[in-house]
């Protein structure tokens, strides 16, 4: 059923990345063993859910919800998504956003900046489908200085 998710990827043996699950995806994600879902999607974004805490903690799952706007995403976002990865580094966690372009970046950069992967092995497969404009270019530039890391 994970297959079935919009742009599913498993990142890591931890790190479950997609697009907008479902609402039976999110029971697979859950049954899958997955601990926290972390949303960066804004809430009135294509296919957003508007009780998708309510249906992740009736799961029993933990949901946070990081608002990015897909056309202004900024260091000040990214700080709070990487101390949130921080604090759940040792769960099983599900990054979604619309199509799993916003989660692919931000996984860029924490993969690099707390988990010692390269520039290459950071990448998401995702990026071979998805050219990012100059925004998502600017944005995946940024550096640990800039980030205050």
């Amino acid at each position: 059923m994970l297959e079935q998710i919009t742009n599913f990827v498993q990142l890591t043996p931890t790190i479950g990345t997609s697009g907008q699950p479902t609402v039976d995806q999110f029971r697979a994600i859950s049954k899958a063993g997955y601990q926290v879902i972390i949303n960066l999607a804004m809430p009135d974004s294509k296919g957003a859910i508007e009780t998708e805490g309510s249906i992740v903690t009736t799961l029993k799952m933990i949901y946070i919800h990081i608002p990015v706007p897909f056309d202004r995403p900024s260091p000040r976002h990214l700080r709070h998504f990487i101390q949130i990865m921080d604090a759940f580094s040792d769960y099983r966690v599900w990054v979604h956003c619309v199509a799993n372009y916003r989660v692919s970046a931000f996984l860029y950069h924490y993969l690099q900046l707390r988990q010692g992967y390269s520039l290459q092995a950071a990448r998401s497969p995702i990026f071979k489908r998805w050219e990012p404009n100059t925004v998502w270019q600017a944005f995946l530039e940024l550096d640990a200085h800039r980030l205050g890391a």
